[in-house]
């Protein structure tokens, strides 16, 4: 009865155990560049995860709503609602306020990284990123999350 390839866990603990090992995540990128997005989609769906995609902060509220992503990636600089507003707006959320945000931005200053924190990022990711700095952020970032993400 125990197969090791059954995509379906017995229990939230196993679910919790076996995730941040070679899991798929469903991981939303947010960011007003297309090459970004592009690499970023790129990277992660070599690491075995679904990926949304979002140009801005209003497009990326919708999709937290309709596909409640298990980490989002968000970039700080962007027109409309910037990274920052985006962030702070899923964290009031209680339905999406303990999904993990992981702040990206080609600056990497400390304040940049301390008014990330603020607003309820988890980690701050400096662009542009290698496909291991990405993949690991998701490995690390999932497997420190409580609950079913």
């Amino acid at each position: 009865m125990d197969r090791p390839d059954d995509p379906v866990p017995t229990s939230v603990q196993e679910s919790n155990r076996v995730n941040p090992i070679g899991s798929t995540f469903k991981v939303l990128v947010i960011d007003d560049s297309n090459t970004i997005r592009r690499s970023a989609e790129i990277f992660l769906k070599q690491g075995g995860h679904e990926v949304l995609l979002a140009e801005d902060g209003f497009d990326a509220l919708s999709k937290v709503n309709d596909y409640q992503p298990d980490l989002i990636f968000c970039d700080i600089l962007m027109p409309r609602l910037d990274g920052y507003q985006t962030c702070a707006i899923i964290k009031r959320n209680a339905r999406f306020s303990q999904v993990p945000v992981v702040m990206l931005s080609s600056k990497d200053g400390v304040f940049d990284k301390a008014r990330g924190r603020m607003v309820g990022a988890q980690d701050y990711l400096t662009k542009p990123f290698t496909k291991d700095q990405l993949l690991q952020a998701v490995t690390q970032i999932c497997a420190s999350v409580p609950g079913d993400a």
